[in-house]
């Protein structure tokens, strides 16, 4: 069996499930440019009909903004890092019902400047893996080891995400919101990449960059919880990781 080595730990396993925001690719370069067009729409809306929105920007979404505005950071703990389509929709609705916009409309409009955003980024192709990953993909399948994504978004943007990165072949296994009843922290994702790779949860591994992932991996039992930290920000938010890297020149393999 492959064995896994991270700083002074060595793990026997078959399979590893990766995150896909923050982990498998650049945050900032995808969702940070995603976040700069919808915060932009809904400020220029709300000024065209005389109206403010109920919180400064860097509150909103858990971004982090420089002086003149420009976005520079987020927080990996933040909803930018974590949140599902759907809880995004209800933090930014709630930004324009609290700005005087009735709740039906808020909704609508929010959805309205998701897709536009989400136009700009297909067109765009707005896409960058993180430092180091795609050596160690090719060092997991050099391995024969088994490799599953587990993200809490949609079906049709993590197919273009890995599509974008030239990643999508790696992966036999991917498991999105809508293909499970509870998303993360819960462990229901891993238990059911783990059953289409036909592994053991002891014997898989998982990488992330959010503490959900980490309390994902203990909930279903896995090996090893490895966190990914590469943003500035410190990995204080990491707390139920088994280890910590910043990339993935961390990790090597053996057989």
């Amino acid at each position: 069996m492959p064995i896994l080595h991270v700083k002074n730990r060595a793990v026997a396993c078959r399979g590893i499930l990766f995150d896909k925001d923050g982990t498998l690719l650049n945050l900032m370069a995808t969702w940070g440019s995603w976040a700069e067009l919808v915060l932009r729409a809904m400020d220029d809306q709300l000024t065209l009909s005389g109206l403010r929105l109920a919180e400064r920007l860097p509150g909103i979404l858990g971004t982090r903004h420089s002086a003149g505005g420009k976005l520079s950071g987020y927080d990996p703990a933040g909803p930018l890092a974590m949140a599902t389509a759907e809880e995004t929709y209800g933090i930014l609705a709630w930004q324009l019902y609290a700005a005087g916009v009735p709740w039906n409309e808020a909704i609508a409009r929010v959805k309205s400047i998701d897709k536009e955003a989400n136009h700009e980024l297909r067109r765009r192709r707005t896409a960058e893996p993180l430092p180091g990953l795609l050596p160690f993909l090719e060092r997991c399948e050099g391995a024969a080891l088994k490799l599953g994504v587990v993200t809490s978004d949609g079906g049709r943007t993590t197919g273009e995400h890995l599509e974008w990165l030239g990643i999508s072949g790696y992966f036999r296994s991917v498991v999105t919101r809508e293909r499970v009843r509870t998303g993360k922290p819960a462990p229901e994702m891993a238990e059911l990449a783990c059953r289409e790779l036909d592994l053991l949860p002891a014997e898989t591994v998982i990488i992330g960059d959010s503490n959900a992932d980490m309390q994902l991996g203990k909930g279903a039992g896995l090996a090893l919880c490895v966190g990914l930290c590469a943003e500035d920000g410190g990995s204080a938010h990491l707390l139920d990781a088994d280890v910590i890297i910043r990339d993935f020149s961390e990790l090597r393999i053996s057989v």
